[in-house]
């Protein structure tokens, strides 16, 4: 079946506008095609054997795409945007299920082969599925845990009537479907609506394609799309609306930020930061103000947007400061009807009002065409915002991990290369036989791994130790403000208590943490080049000009959006008045209050500590791990040379001239330095690159 698609992208040439917003994300794309060239010299003087050690960083560059997650309430026209984004008006229907946790990816201009999906629809599995009808998801567990049988019963009542209506549609295929992914190599509305949008009553149950087939069942979706507009491989991430009562979306939102390098944070200009968008800012408060990006949407809807949006503006920051949320955020005021209308001005023509804002906003004297309603829209703007926030963060990060690890590999090369020229000049060069050497590194590794995995340890026993004092002292307050209340005011008044000040004592253990965490790592990781590097002194008897061992790169700590998960004290709804009725006692309020948020709370607390912390640990212990491996690599390389007849020295790199292969391998040291190849000039760059070809 030939790869098909009836969403194509918006022609760059019929709409240059595409291009606007693009100018970091294309410096990006500069430097990194500068360095793939640059270790493409390095490749093309390695030995036969070290190829592998240059082309798995080739293969890094070339796969790097950080995804950029979007998130925000219903209706804040988050999915509109999206598809203005990505030049494709329609492309996501906007109107999905209200009950489905759909998370679309759309891969944009990621590296594929040949018969690749072009759209992959993967199910909820039936564990997944029992959970979600069984107890109505998170939702159905505050409210259980809560005592509100009254709130449950109704959620289990529109979810009995999900599933129904569901067993309906597919009738035995159902429990088959569960746990399943669906791939297809074109990709079209019918194929968006059949998996995640929401369909009417299926009257025609028996039809293969009709709207919302599948949309219950679909966990996520995603697409694989070219846009040539954009410099650089994408993903975006579009998450479901996280302000209303199905709680399990907002698990899902919470597991996609882990996961994303940057968010942007969409809502309406209507009511921005509202009540609804509290979840939002819970979410967002626990990842660093770097990471997030505010797109305020739909300011086609305000009368006077010129006047309006510095108040908006203004009012989102108090808020946010209020709130403890990130702080001097970037926000940016938009409207993705105004970018779909510049795309398609046939599909998405503008009302009257929405005519009439943006008229106002783009001035008396401005033709409002399509490049400028494109430039309006905020689309631009917001691209510019992403392309610097990706540069100076996951951008900025790879291209310094990658030319620290190509140092290490020339600086290898170079100490075989004097080496062979040594040997070449008759001279005898004691080294370490290769077996004593591969055990040498072995033991070398074992201690290192075993330093790492201490290290580990102190960091997160003290992270749990602090996260418990920190819990336990949030319960034993709580508690004591409780019995003040019942003190001072009786039975007959309730109680309100915030769960806020245990995320604020959470969040300041997992920053200690972090600390601790990469001042570990740092010490392990140093510690371990300087083995190396003495192991390269004894292996080799030879000094050798610049030679340097960079350390592995201390890795990412993930932000713990953890925290900002619903506790049922955020709910504030009539579960805590039941639940207050319910209490006969001063004491029975006391313990069934301690009982009730030690259970809502344990699991924040357990996914800090283990499954979080356990990420962190393999994180850090891999890099460690794929450090020794490079490096026992390039010795061992060293070491073989030392065992080659000259003759055959005199081709090893292919270049005769071993003096003019040092020159080379010392060029390339200089412009993998950092800002090296800024301080390299011009003409020895373009010498470096015609001897290497």
């Amino acid at each position: 079946m030939d790869e098909t698609t009836d969403c194509q992208p918006a022609d760059p040439g019929s709409f240059p506008f595409l291009q606007q917003g693009h100018a970091r994300l294309a410096s990006l794309a500069g430097e990194i095609e500068d360095l793939q060239d640059l270790l493409l010299d390095v490749q093309a003087l390695e030995a036969a054997g070290g190829r592998s050690q240059t082309g798995r960083l080739l293969k890094e560059l070339e796969d790097f795409k950080p995804s950029v997650t979007m998130i925000g309430q219903i209706k804040s026209g988050k999915t509109s945007l999206v598809n203005a984004m990505v030049a494709r008006p329609g492309l996501l229907p906007a109107d999905v299920n209200p009950w489905t946790s759909v998370v679309t990816s759309l891969h944009l201009n990621a590296p594929r082969k040949d018969g690749d999906p072009v759209a992959s629809f993967q199910f909820f599995n039936g564990d997944e599925w029992d959970h979600l009808v069984s107890s109505g998801g998170r939702i159905g567990e505050l409210s259980m845990r809560a005592g509100a049988a009254e709130e449950l019963q109704k959620i289990q009542a529109q979810v009995a009537e999900m599933r129904e209506k569901t067993r309906k549609r597919l009738g035995r295929r159902f429990e088959l479907l569960l746990g399943q992914k669906h791939d297809y190599r074109h990709l079209d509305d019918d194929l968006m609506q059949r998996y995640v949008c929401l369909g009417d009553d299926f009257e025609m149950a028996g039809s293969s394609d009709q709207q919302g087939r599948f949309a219950d069942i679909t966990k996520s979706a995603d697409l694989f799309l070219p846009l040539p507009s954009l410099p650089v491989p994408l993903c975006l991430r579009d998450t479901p609306g996280v302000n209303d009562t199905f709680l399990m979306r907002e698990q899902i939102t919470i597991k996609s930020l882990r996961n994303s390098r940057l968010c942007v944070v969409v809502l309406s200009a209507s009511q921005a930061l509202s009540s609804v968008d509290m979840g939002l800012i819970r979410m967002i408060s626990n990842v660093r103000s770097e990471g997030i990006v505010i797109f305020v949407n739909r300011i086609d809807e305000l009368p006077d947007p010129v006047n309006q949006i510095p108040d908006i503006r203004d009012s989102i920051l108090a808020t946010l400061e209020k709130m403890n949320g990130p702080e001097n955020p970037r926000i940016v005021f938009g409207s993705a009807l105004w970018a779909n209308a510049a795309l398609a001005p046939e599909t998405y023509p503008l009302c009257h009002d929405s005519a009439a804002s943006l008229r106002q906003y783009a001035g008396p004297d401005a033709l409002a065409g399509p490049e400028q309603m494109w430039q309006l829209s905020g689309v631009p703007e917001l691209f510019e915002t992403i392309g610097a926030r990706l540069t100076e963060g996951a951008g900025a990060r790879l291209l310094s991990e990658t030319r620290q690890r190509a140092a290490n590999q020339v600086s290898s090369m170079k100490t075989a290369c004097t080496v062979a020229s040594m040997r070449i000049d008759g001279n005898r060069i004691s080294v370490i036989e290769p077996a004593a050497l591969s055990q040498l590194l072995g033991r070398l590794e074992t201690i290192s791994m075993a330093q790492m995995d201490t290290a580990l340890d102190q960091v997160f026993a003290a992270f749990s130790a602090r996260v418990d004092q920190a819990h336990n002292k949030f319960l034993e307050r709580a508690v004591a403000s409780l019995l003040q209340h019942l003190e001072n005011y009786g039975e007959n008044e309730t109680w309100q208590y915030a769960p806020d000040g245990l995320r604020i004592l959470l969040r300041s253990s997992y920053q200690v943490m972090r600390k601790n965490l990469l001042a570990a790592c740092t010490q392990v990781y140093s510690d371990a080049a300087s083995a190396i590097f003495d192991t390269y002194q004894q292996a080799v008897s030879i000094q050798v000009s610049d030679f340097r061992i960079a350390p592995a790169a201390v890795p990412e700590v993930p932000p713990p959006v953890a925290i900002g998960a619903t506790i049922a004290l955020d709910l504030q709804t009539s579960w805590w008045k039941s639940w207050w009725k319910r209490r006969r006692g001063y004491r029975a309020y006391a313990s069934g209050f301690y009982d009730l948020i030690k259970a809502e709370t344990a699991p924040i607390v357990q996914e800090l500590k283990e499954q979080q912390a356990a990420e962190i640990r393999q994180d850090a212990r891999e890099r460690l791990m794929a450090f020794f491996t490079e490096q026992r690599a390039l010795l061992m390389d060293v070491a073989e040379k030392t065992r080659i007849s000259v003759n055959d020295l005199n081709n090893l790199f292919g270049i005769t001239a071993q003096q003019e292969q040092a020159e080379l391998l010392d060029l390339l040291l200089k412009e993998l330095a950092p800002d090296g190849a800024k301080q390299t000039d011009e003409p020895a760059q373009a010498a470096r690159k015609g001897a290497a070809a």
